[in-house]
């Protein structure tokens, strides 16, 4: 009895204390006329203590099926890199449940680590705008957060071609023309830039993302002309040295360039996937390539800085 005792006393005080978790579950979005199913993970404010949950190499930190806490709550859509993967942020997404964000991190269909059908095709970079907006009409009106969530505050991480996602979504329009892109050959969509096959359909905006944060965004949007529609605000993260197509310059320029200046961060010593989650010993085995940084580059005490920055950034404008 005693022992009894002594473990709901310790439950007790367990579910009273002010921290957060994460919560975690998964969600797909059945197919439609606009495209196909779309898979994705969702992490939600939650007060049962969190453990370690393995995906493969990947680990992460949340509490499957809890019970979502609080109401009126803001959401965040997180949009991945080329060949990437809904949980290749996780730790920036637990960061933002915990602070009381309901985050939902979607697999773009054709774009993705499992999934690579179209990651070389321009339809990639028409489509991926258009995921985001049914993941956002799914998750308001036909999901079971949809009655968790204020629909007046929605905001948007995205990294990479994630990045490029959110400028296009907040009212940019790319020019896939750019010369100052690195494009070579014999990647499919440098050919169908060169051959002039660009898509003729307008690409979608959606006014209902209130703020955007985005790491190293792919950029075809070389001048202010491109970008004047974009009145929303935004933090805007670059890498020193890039990678996988992003130029330093290019996001530097994109920090010139926005009608309102965002909220700029260099990072010093930082390449292209710095931004990633900080791997483990299986993922940086398997996947040496994006989980590895420079000696000077400790990724873990980055990301510290960096999901407390998102953070912040996120509750100005979302949590009032």
């Amino acid at each position: 009895m005693r022992a009894k005792a002594f473990f709901t006393t310790v439950w007790l005080a367990i579910m009273s204390c002010s921290a957060h978790s994460a919560g975690l579950a998964t969600m797909t979005v059945p197919a439609d006329e606009r495209g196909p199913a779309l898979q994705a993970f969702v992490w939600t404010p939650c007060r049962v203590e969190a453990s370690s949950i393995s995906f493969g190499p990947v680990v992460v930190t949340g509490v499957k099926g809890c019970p979502i806490e609080g109401s009126s709550l803001p959401l965040i859509v997180i949009s991945h890199g080329h060949a990437g993967s809904a949980l290749g942020h996780h730790d920036t997404a637990e960061t933002l449940a915990d602070a009381g964000f309901i985050v939902v991190a979607l697999n773009h269909p054709g774009d993705n680590y499992a999934d690579l059908r179209q990651s070389g095709d321009i339809s990639a970079m028409v489509e991926r705008p258009t995921d985001i907006r049914r993941l956002i009409d799914f998750v308001l009106a036909k999901s079971s957060y949809g009655s968790k969530i204020d629909p007046h505050k929605i905001g948007f991480f995205g990294f990479s071609r994630g990045g490029y996602t959110g400028l296009v979504l907040a009212g940019a329009t790319p020019d896939f023309r750019d010369p100052s892109v690195p494009c070579p050959e014999p990647a499919p969509i440098c050919g169908e830039i060169r051959r002039n096959e660009l898509p003729t359909q307008p690409l979608t905006e959606d006014k209902r993302i209130k703020v955007f944060a985005l790491a190293d965004p792919l950029s075809f949007f070389p001048t202010k002309q491109s970008l004047q529609a974009v009145e929303r605000p935004i933090q805007l993260w670059a890498s020193e040295y890039g990678g996988d197509g992003v130029l330093p310059q290019n996001v530097a320029a994109l920090a010139a360039n926005l009608p309102t200046k965002p909220d700029y961060h260099s990072v010093p010593e930082a390449a292209h996937f710095a931004f990633l989650a900080p791997c483990s010993k299986a993922l940086t085995a398997s996947e040496p390539a994006i989980c590895t940084d420079g000696r000077s580059f400790d990724r873990a005490a980055f990301h510290q800085e960096f999901n407390s920055q998102i953070s912040t950034f996120f509750k100005r404008y979302l949590h009032g």
